[in-house]
C-alpha cells in the first residue's frame, strides 16, 4: 500500500494526465491520487449522453477534455506544462465490439500518439493494456515481454491491446527508457469490478449485475458450462476489487516509477462464477439462488473458462499492498451500492 503525502499537492508536483479518467479504473486512479494529496491533474474522456459524468463529482483536477478534442491539441503547444505522468486508460473496452477499425484507432493510435508525446517530454507512460491479451490461456498468464508475439487473443478489443505491447516492444521502447528519460509501463488488467461502472452496460461486470438481479428478483442466471471439465457456474477467473486496481497502478507512478515493460494487475488465485455470485447473497443476506441459462453461440468459441494471473513480477518490483479476497470486496461494493453513494465520497 502506497503512504499518504506528507504534504499538500502544490504547483510544484507532476503535472499528471489520466486519460479514461471517468471510466471504472481512471476514476479510482484519480480518486486514489486525490487521497495521497495529488490534484494537478488534467482528465481526458469521452462523456457522451450517458450518466458517467458523474464519476468525476467528488474528484480533484485542473481540467477537463474530450478525448477527440485533446489529440488535437497535443499537435499544438496549448499546454504551457509538460505531462510527467501519463496514466492512459482511455480505450474502448467491448470485448464484443465488432469495429476493427474504431478499435484500432481508439486503443492504438491513439496509445501512439500519447507515445509520441511521452518521447518528446520524457514522460512517464503508465497504459492499459489487457488480460484479454492472453486469449485462451495456451501460452499461460506471465507478464514476460518475450512471449509477446507468442500470445493469440480471442477478440478484436484483445488484438488491438496487444498490438500497442508489440509496437512498443519493436520500438525499444518497452523495456528501459528512452534516451529522453520516457519510460513505459503496461499493466494488464484482469476482471476488475468495483464502484463507478453503471455507465459501461453490457460490460458491467457481473458483480453488479448480480447485485441488480437479486435485488429485482432474488435470483442470479449465470451461464452453462460448454466444457465437460468445468461444471456450471464453476467457470474461473482472476477477480480484483478496482480500489486495490487503483493503488497498483498509482505505485508506477511513485515507488514503482523505475519500472519498465508489462505487469499483470490482479489477484493472482482463481475464483468461480459461483463464488462470487455466493459472496454477493451472503453480503445481502439472502439465500443462494442460481439459475444457469444457455450462452449465445456467438461467445461459445471466444469464451475464456480460465484466466489466473502469475503476479510475482509486480511485487519484486516492491508493491507491498495485499488485495483484499473477493468475499471483502464483493461485501465492500454491496455496501457501497446499498447506499448508492459515490466514489470518493464515502468508499
Amino acid at each position: 500500500m502506497i503512504s499518504e503525502k506528507s504534504v499538500s499537492a502544490s504547483a510544484n508536483d507532476p503535472l499528471i494526465l489520466v486519460t479514461g479518467g471517468a471510466g471504472l479504473i481512471g476514476s479510482a486512479v484519480i480518486w486514489r491520487l486525490n487521497q495521497l494529496g495529488y490534484d494537478q491533474i488534467v482528465v481526458v474522456d469521452h462523456l457522451g449522453n450517458g450518466e458517467k459524468w458523474q464519476n468525476l463529482r467528488a474528484l480533484r483536477f485542473l481540467d477537463y477534455y474530450e478525448k477527440d478534442s485533446f489529440r488535437e491539441l497535443l499537435n499544438t503547444n496549448h499546454f504551457n506544462r509538460a505531462f510527467k505522468v501519463i496514466f492512459h486508460l482511455g480505450a474502448c473496452s467491448d470485448t464484443t465490439e465488432g469495429d476493427a477499425s474504431y478499435l484500432v484507432d481508439n486503443n492504438f493510435s491513439y496509445g501512439k500518439r500519447l507515445c509520441d508525446y511521452a518521447l518528446q517530454y520524457g514522460s512517464r507512460m503508465i497504459y492499459a493494456s489487457s488480460a484479454a491479451t492472453y486469449g485462451d490461456g495456451e501460452c499461460g498468464f506471465r507478464d514476460d515481454e518475450a512471449q509477446i508475439g507468442q500470445l493469440r487473443p480471442l477478440n478484436k478489443y484483445g488484438y488491438s491491446k496487444q498490438l500497442f505491447d508489440q509496437y512498443l516492444l519493436h520500438q525499444g521502447l518497452l523495456l528501459k527508457p528512452s534516451g529522453s528519460g520516457a519510460s513505459f509501463a503496461g499493466l494488464k488488467y484482469s476482471n476488475v469490478f468495483g464502484p463507478n461502472e453503471y455507465h459501461k452496460a453490457h460490460m458491467r461486470s457481473m458483480v453488479l449485475r448480480s447485485f441488480e438481479q437479486i435485488q429485482a428478483s432474488g435470483r442470479v442466471k449465470l451461464f452453462k458450462s460448454y466444457r465437460p471439465e468445468y461444471r456450471d457456474g464453476e467457470q474461473v477467473r482472476d477477480f480484483l476489487y478496482v480500489k486495490d486496481a487503483a493503488d497498483m497502478t498509482v505505485f508506477f507512478m511513485l515507488g514503482g516509477h523505475a519500472s519498465c515493460g508489462l505487469f499483470n494487475i490482479g489477484f493472482g488465485k482463481v475464483r468461480s462464477w459461483l463464488d462470487l455470485t455466493r459472496a454477493m447473497f451472503t453480503a445481502l443476506e439472502k439465500p443462494l439462488d442460481v439459475e444457469f441459462i444457455d450462452m449465445p453461440e456467438e461467445l461459445r468459441l471466444r469464451y475464456q473458462y480460465f484466466t489466473c494471473l502469475e503476479m510475482d513480477k509486480l511485487y519484486s518490483s516492491g508493491y507491498t499492498g495485499q488485495p483484499m479476497s473477493l468475499e471483502e470486496a464483493v461485501a465492500d461494493y454491496a455496501r457501497y451500492l446499498q447506499k448508492n453513494a459515490h466514489l470518493g465520497d464515502e468508499v
